[in-house]
């Protein structure tokens, strides 16, 4: 059973995620909140796997909550998904910096929302293509920008691999597509992270847009 907390000052937004996501065999929300200060007592008091947060709250932002939960040892191993509108927020550098997993905008379709918890609660990173087109016109402002010559260590096996992880597939996408194990995909995934020194799968999809293998809008 993958535990959620959802945080958002809107309780027609908690109510609706709520419902959506205890409506599957193995999602249950055990957290809800309102305040970035709320959502902190609430899974400090029950342990949740992933944490869906708004970022704009009173008494503590979502972004301020995730910096508190990726500092706190005692939170090891919660995810964060960042639940967004981009019209108005320009935190996306400061989100990524602070170990989000995931990034989703608010008019994302159900299953979207229910596919995120599933990816990140696994361990991996959830970026749309329309997310990336943002945090790729933030980079100027704060994110390290992406050694592109690392390209020039990467197998032609590792290129397509990292192309796929631009496009925003998963592990197990990613085997579909290339006709391999899913351990396999991660394998790849882990060797393309230390040859170009990246932190997290983030900033490989960084990588991928800098160097070309994507453009936004690709599909």
């Amino acid at each position: 059973m993958i535990r959620v907390a959802i945080a958002d000052d809107h309780s027609l937004v908690r109510a609706g995620f709520t419902a959506l996501l205890d409506a599957e065999p193995d999602i249950e929300v055990a957290v809800q909140a309102s305040t970035g200060a709320e959502l902190l007592d609430g899974i400090r008091r029950t342990p949740v796997d992933v944490v869906l947060t708004d970022i704009r709250m009173p008494d503590g932002d979502g972004l301020w909550a995730t910096e508190a939960i990726m500092a706190d040892p005692a939170l090891a191993g919660i995810r964060v998904v960042i639940v967004t509108t981009f019209g108005l927020d320009d935190y996306v550098v400061r989100a990524v910096r602070a170990g989000a997993s995931g990034f989703l905008l608010k008019d994302t379709d159900p299953v979207d929302l229910i596919r995120a918890v599933r990816v990140v609660a696994a361990g991996e990173a959830l970026l749309s293509p329309s997310v990336t087109r943002v945090l790729l016109e933030r980079m100027a402002v704060g994110l390290r920008e992406a050694d592109t010559s690392a390209l020039e260590t990467l197998t032609e096996r590792e290129r397509e691999v990292l192309r796929l992880v631009g496009l925003g597939l998963t592990n197990d996408e990613i085997a579909a597509e290339l006709v391999m194990s899913p351990l396999t995909a991660k394998t790849h995934v882990s060797r393309i992270m230390a040859k170009a020194h990246a932190r997290d799968r983030v900033h490989l999809v960084v990588l991928a847009y800098e160097s070309g293998l994507v453009q936004p809008g690709w599909r």
